[in-house]
């Protein structure tokens, strides 16, 4: 009879190894006693993007941070599909979904590229990787994305590996279906701002091999509702949603 999963899960920085101790941050600590008045004793299920998933038991617990032993693995490490998403930064609530689904739809990196028509100056990294972290925590993803360095889209491009298909979405509707092109192995989705890439970026994006335009269909989307439909159509089409036993 198969055991419920617990219902705490968190991400550490930290290796997972039977029988040695893990120290959560403060945060955690508050988030484990305050606010879901977890137990002494209680199992927590922890993972570290290295070490699989472990099912630890809480030894200590304070407002300052708790301690837990982990037991067993209960699941493997796996890699994620080797699949990126480069996106404009958006206003701070759109841009927080944009980095929740990403995680919650498999993304490997997750890079934000100024184009531009981008009119947002800054990205709060801090906030955008635990934004990350959480979703990767609830979503029972084994890692959390990478988190790229903010650049211009011209930079991005500069040191691109030729390997690596750029997908990028043409509101203009001159690619074909994003489900047509998608395929197995690694790739980019990019992704405009409000208003689109402007037609000298459309002409940089054509000049380069690598790159490919490809449409969502007729009707135009916000940019977070464009990522999201770009990443569930490649996941569709050429990810990969096998998923081993839970235990």
């Amino acid at each position: 009879m198969l055991q419920p999963r617990p219902r705490l899960r968190l991400f550490v920085s930290v290796p997972l190894i039977a029988g040695q101790a893990v120290a959560t941050n403060r945060d955690q600590g508050h988030y484990l006693s305050a606010v879901m008045r977890a137990e002494i004793g209680e199992a927590v299920l922890l993972f570290n993007g290295v070490d699989g998933e472990w099912l630890c038991r809480i030894e200590a617990l304070a407002k300052a941070g708790a301690a837990l032993a982990p037991q067993h693995q209960t699941r493997p490490q796996t890699p994620e599909p080797d699949l990126w998403l480069l996106a404009a930064p958006l206003k701070r609530d759109r841009t927080d979904l944009v980095a929740e689904k990403a995680t919650e739809l498999g993304v490997s990196r997750l890079w934000p590229v100024f184009t531009r028509r981008t009119n947002i100056g800054r990205v709060n990294q801090e906030r955008m990787r635990a934004h990350l972290i959480e979703a990767a925590e609830q979503c029972e993803r084994l890692s959390i994305p990478e988190l790229a360095e903010p650049v211009a889209l011209d930079k991005a491009l500069a040191g691109w590996p030729a390997e690596r298909p750029l997908l990028f979405l043409d509101e203009s509707g001159g690619g074909l279906p994003l489900a047509e092109v998608a395929a197995p192995g690694p790739a980019a989705l990019l992704v405009g701002p409000e208003g689109g890439f402007d037609s000298e970026e459309r002409r940089m994006l054509a000049e380069k091999p690598y790159a490919r335009p490809v449409s969502l269909g007729p009707r135009i989307l916000r940019a977070e509702t464009a990522a999201m439909a770009a990443l569930a159509v490649w996941q569709a089409v050429a990810g990969d949603w096998k998923t081993g036993p839970r235990g």
